[in-house]
């Protein structure tokens, strides 16, 4: 088995197989990797090769986004996948972070370009006569380097306890770690089909999906997640293996369902952070096996359910995988349960996860030193989740360590969103923290305190909101807390603890907003 990903799409040249379905059309292997070394070519002619060699990737789930996954591999530079969700100044910032000196962009994403200043970065889009032409003049790739299975694939961002996003050096060698136990676990061959509805500029996709095709040489049909389209999609492609990460099961199963779900090419789910429920109804309702796990970005702290995983657990570790206190450095003591299930002495027993055999294959964060050794200590990777772990070995989540939420299976630093939610004139204080969603993960919620003689009204807030071009559609608060006055130490610090602590227990006035909506409403 090759070591790289440039391996493993050799190995698929001569592969008239189908690689990948969609709405543009069907690619075979052998045309998949022909149009990618094409891509490649043309990229490399607008690049400076004594510049860092970072091609930044806005393009969405697209035939053209795998052509540019595939073209860096083959090109020997380093894809940086940009999240498509960070607006304005922080979008920027992404960019001049992983030093991109080529984005690649579409039409669907142009416009989240607008007013930025991208002097210094050569913005080619794929969707422009100009690209084409670009294409149709490249000479015959010859590539920037070879790469070897610990060079960085890609860059993928990540949210930090700090609130800046650091992007991660994503090795080569990471998907065909990944790809052969999914592909063994699942049967999966060349006549199955992946469903990569995933962000592909999120690891979860490329470890969870992209792997799994490239492993066994499955057609891969990459689109938009859509709850309300996803059976008719698996049933127009013959999907019959789909990845996701975060709620997409729990959206799937809010659709009305039909007497014949269960009458698809579906025959597994692979992903993590969905709850026992909607596994176990997922499963029920497709007739399909389902396989949670936990995993980071960076690939250091590994998770999977098992059968027999209790109910809460995220199931039992790779060896290394424990639980240490971050302030003593030492391993936290088993989780003691009373008679009611509840945990007894979780002050002692929760700590951080940890890699006691190091950071794995996380190879550390592009241009910050700092980060990685706050990452690699003690000759451990500490993940900055928290946890704890039973007699029996079996891990449950506790939250988070830092300022920074999970949501919808993407990590949201608080400190951003407040920022915007301070622009609001009619507010003086304001404090924005996680809360435990009703499904699975955190919600956003925000406690505000109001100017003197300011008013503001649900409708005033989503106006607000919607006008603010670099707020993500995932960092709306879900909740807001309309406070007289805050919790505060004796510098004046707002005690996020105990905001947190009280939830959405409060006399205060309270407004949540419903899933996919914009609209505000007193609870």
């Amino acid at each position: 088995m090759a070591e790289t990903v440039t391996g493993l799409l050799t190995e698929r040249a001569d592969d008239d197989g189908t690689a990948i379905l969609s709405d543009q059309g069907s690619w075979t292997w052998r045309e998949y990797l022909a149009d990618a070394r094409r891509t490649a070519a043309a990229v490399l002619s607008a690049t400076d090769s004594g510049r860092p060699m970072h091609v930044g990737v806005l393009l969405g789930n697209s035939p053209q986004m795998l052509i540019a996954l595939a073209a860096g591999a083959l090109g020997g530079y380093v894809t940086v996948g940009v999240n498509d969700t960070r607006r304005g100044a922080e979008l920027l910032a992404d960019l001049r972070r992983a030093d991109c000196q080529v984005l690649l962009v579409d039409a669907a994403h142009r416009p989240l370009l607008d007013g930025l200043d991208l002097s210094g970065i050569t913005v080619l889009d794929v969707s422009e006569p100009e690209w084409q032409q670009r294409l149709d003049t490249a000479e015959e790739l010859v590539p920037h380097a070879i790469p070897g299975p610990m060079d960085p694939f890609m860059l993928i961002f990540t949210s930090g306890t700090s609130g800046e996003p650091k992007p991660v050096r994503f090795a080569h060698m990471m998907i065909p770690f990944a790809g052969p136990p999914l592909v063994e676990k699942f049967g999966i061959t060349e006549r199955d089909v992946c469903y990569l509805s995933m962000p592909l500029f999120h690891s979860a996709a490329l470890l969870g999906g992209y792997c799994v095709a490239l492993a066994s040489g499955a057609a891969m049909v990459p689109t938009p997640f859509s709850a309300s389209t996803f059976v008719d999609d698996v049933r127009r492609y013959g999907v019959t293996y789909m990845n996701y990460v975060g709620k997409p099961l729990a959206y799937i199963l809010a659709t009305p369902e039909r007497p014949d779900d269960a009458d698809t090419t579906l025959r597994a789910a692979f992903g993590n952070e969905a709850t026992d429920r909607d596994i176990d109804e997922f499963a029920r309702r497709f007739d399909c096996a389902v396989w949670d796990a936990f995993g980071s970005t960076e690939l250091a702290i590994i998770i999977t359910r098992e059968p027999g995983t209790p109910p809460g657990s995220i199931g039992k570790g790779f060896p290394g995988v424990a639980v240490y206190h971050p302030g003593t450095g030492v391993e936290c003591p088993r989780a003691v349960f009373d008679e009611h299930g509840a945990l007894a002495n979780a002050e002692a027993a929760t700590g951080e996860l940890v890699n006691t055999h190091g950071g794995g294959l996380f190879t550390g964060y592009y241009n910050n030193d700092a980060a990685t050794s706050e990452r690699l200590r003690d000759g451990m990777y500490w993940s900055g989740d928290l946890a704890y772990v039973d007699e029996n070995d079996w891990i449950y989540l506790a939250g988070r360590s830092g300022d920074w939420m999970r949501v919808d299976g993407e990590n949201l630093a608080a400190g951003p969103i407040e920022r915007v939610l301070q622009r609001l004139p009619a507010l003086n204080r304001v404090a924005v923290y996680a809360v435990p969603d009703e499904v699975v993960g955190d919600a956003v919620m925000a406690a505000v305190v109001l100017n003197d003689d300011a008013t503001l009204t649900p409708d005033e807030l989503t106006e607000f909101l919607a006008a603010q071009p670099d707020l993500s559609p995932k960092a709306w608060p879900t909740h807001v807390r309309i406070a007289d006055d805050l919790p505060t130490t004796a510098t004046n610090k707002i005690l996020k603890r105990t905001l947190k602590e009280q939830g959405l227990t409060t006399d205060d006035q309270l407004w949540s907003r419903p899933a996919r909506s914009t609209s505000y409403a007193a609870v």
